[in-house]
């Protein structure tokens, strides 16, 4: 029996990596498979097209932050403790980038959203539904938070929660433009701001 190919695989790990770094509109076939080592025969075999495969890579770089955003959210500490250990991982990935190469890459799914707002509907709506998700996520440990009496519960809503997605993606967005990770440092304490529950 023959091997097992990890073309599709490495096709997916180049796309998100290139496209972190330099986003989608500048990145063609050729250069994906060149970083991906892989003959661009292959890639068709694999993706019908760049959006297809944008898709798939926008859908792997979710399932490996999707994990760290459930352990963190559906602990047993406290719902704030929960929000503020996702938020400061959320971080620590960016300060990570920063030493191992230098830049600050930010968000995959924040940097597609921006420069995607108005081409490649397919993207952009499975974008909207990760966003979605996270949202839901959020609420439901601000839900808790209220439940413990920590935020108030006029705040435990959908729209404190995209509010606190978006101040994060922000951040996020503002530490790349200024290749500083350290604007991501007042992070949790606006976060607190936002949530009425502010020392």
């Amino acid at each position: 029996m023959g091997r097992t190919s990890t073309a599709r695989d490495r096709l997916l790990d180049a796309t998100g990596e290139l496209m972190q770094s330099r986003g989608y509109s500048s990145l063609g076939v050729a250069e994906i498979c060149a970083k991906a080592e892989v003959k661009k025969g292959s890639f068709y075999h694999f993706f019908e097209s760049k959006q297809a495969l944008t898709v798939e890579a926008v859908n792997a770089y979710w399932n490996a932050e999707r994990s760290c955003w459930t352990t963190e959210l559906s602990s047993t500490a406290p719902a704030l403790d929960r929000l503020q250990r996702l938020l400061d991982t959320t971080a620590q990935v960016q300060h990570r980038k920063k030493e191992t190469s230098g830049t600050v890459d930010g968000c995959l799914l924040g940097n597609l959203t921006l420069e995607l707002a108005t081409q490649e509907p397919a993207v952009r709506a499975r974008l909207e539904e990760i966003f979605d998700e996270q949202i839901a996520l959020v609420t439901a440990t601000l839900n808790d938070a209220a439940d413990e009496g920590t935020v108030p519960r006029e705040r435990a809503t959908t729209a404190t929660a995209r509010a606190v997605v978006a101040h994060l993606e922000g951040l996020v967005m503002f530490a790349k433009l200024k290749n500083d990770p350290t604007v991501l440092d007042s992070l949790w304490p606006h976060t607190l701001l936002l949530l009425g529950a502010a020392d």
